[in-house]
Order: structure tokens, then C-alpha cells, then sequence
């Protein structure tokens, strides 16, 4: 569980559509050099990548992240993430049962996206790794967007009993970040804030410092 919890310190998301037509291989490496502990391939949304295309941009990123040491999660499709050979698989609340996922993903990493107690302890009774907590705040990344939760939500969880490890997700920026861990979320997820800006190293390493989540190893 503490390994899980180091992973989710600064998590990344992301796909083709999210790089503003940057290479995804470059903006992932830059990411990496400015110190995300962990890497979601989410290629959805207007324009995203198809077939053999897509599985050849999901090796290439899984490459980078297997030369850092970073686990490679591939988002809701298991049948993807068994052909990378990725270390695991992120679930919405319509992808399928947790037990089913966990079945076909033995030894893998499963997290679940989950948006108020009774869920969450849905998924920790079905065993899962880690359940990212969202929206927190008001995102253009999903078009399907569920309500905005808001923090709040992470600490009924927290006041519920639940220790499962814990990623906030959804409109997370530098500045609002801090409102998320408070709660008792273990990391945050981002999408736009690293993917969009200018260095996508910097934005990286900002969240890593600002926030008390830098170590030696990585900045």
C-alpha cells in the first residue's frame, strides 16, 4: 500500500488529443524529467489514435516509462493493456465488474474511478489497488464529465474508514492541488496542467516542489 501511495504522488494522464499536437513520446519524457511518479495512456476524445496506431504510440510511451521505472497504465481497455504487457489498468464506473478486471489483470495494478463512499467501498471489497476520486473541479478534458465532487468527497472517504490509496483527478492545477492533499488524497492526477503548459518539465517539477512531493531520486 505505501509503494501504491508513492506512485500516486503526481500522476499523469494523457493521450494524442491532450499534446496540442506536440509529439505525446516528448511530452511524456519531459514529464518524466520533471518527476511523475506515474503514467496513465488515456488516448480518447476528437482525433484520438485507432488500431494499429494506437498500440504503436502505447508502446513507445510504455518504453519511456519502463526506462524510468514508472508504472505504464493503460485506461479501460484491459485487452490493450494485456497486449502492452502494461503494469495495469484504470476502470471507469461503466467498464465492466472490478472482480472481472481483477481476473484478467492477475498481478497487475487495477484502480477505479469512483465518486462517493458507497463506491469506494464498493472497490475496496473487490480488492482494487488504488481509486481515483473526481472531479474535483470543473475540467474541458472529459466530455462525459461526472458532477464535480469537489475535495470534499476525499475526506467522507477518509471519514468513512477507508486507507485504500487515494489520487484526486479532475481540473487539478498548481494552485488548487493543495486543497486535494489536504483532504487526505495521496497524489493528484493531471492532465492539461502538465500536458498544455509551455515545459511540461517544469509544470512537472512545480507540482513535485511546491507541494512537498520532490525527492532525490527524481528532481
Amino acid at each position: 500500500m505505501n509503494k501504491m501511495k508513492d506512485y500516486l504522488r503526481l500522476y499523469l494522464v494523457m493521450g494524442s488529443p491532450n499534446c496540442q499536437e506536440r509529439d505525446p513520446v516528448e511530452v511524456l519524457q519531459e514529464a518524466i524529467d520533471g518527476g511523475i511518479t506515474l503514467f496513465q495512456y488515456r488516448e480518447k476524445g476528437e482525433h484520438a489514435l485507432t488500431g494499429e496506431e494506437k498500440i504503436r504510440l502505447g508502446k513507445a510511451l510504455m518504453n519511456r516509462c519502463q526506462e524510468a521505472n514508472i508504472p505504464f497504465i493503460v485506461n479501460d481497455d484491459v485487452e490493450l493493456a494485456l497486449s502492452l504487457g502494461a503494469d495495469g489498468v484504470h476502470i471507469g464506473q461503466d467498464d465492466g465488474t472490478i472482480s472481472d478486471v481483477r481476473e484478467r489483470m492477475t498481478g497487475k495494478l487495477v484502480g477505479v474511478s469512483v465518486h462517493n463512499v458507497a463506491e469506494a467501498l464498493e472497490a475496496v471489497a473487490q480488492g482494487v489497488d488504488y481509486i481515483g476520486v473526481g472531479p474535483m473541479f470543473f475540467t474541458n478534458t472529459k466530455v462525459d464529465i461526472q458532477e464535480v465532487q469537489g475535495p470534499r468527497v476525499i475526506r467522507e472517504i477518509r471519514e468513512a474508514g477507508i486507507l485504500l490509496p487515494i489520487v484526486g483527478i479532475g481540473g487539478i492545477t498548481l494552485a488548487k492541488a493543495p486543497s486535494v492533499l489536504e483532504v487526505g488524497a495521496d497524489g493528484v492526477a493531471v492532465i492539461s496542467a502538465i500536458t498544455h503548459a509551455e515545459s511540461p518539465m517544469k509544470a512537472a517539477r512545480a507540482f513535485r516542489f511546491q507541494h512537498g512531493m520532490a525527492d532525490s531520486k527524481r528532481v
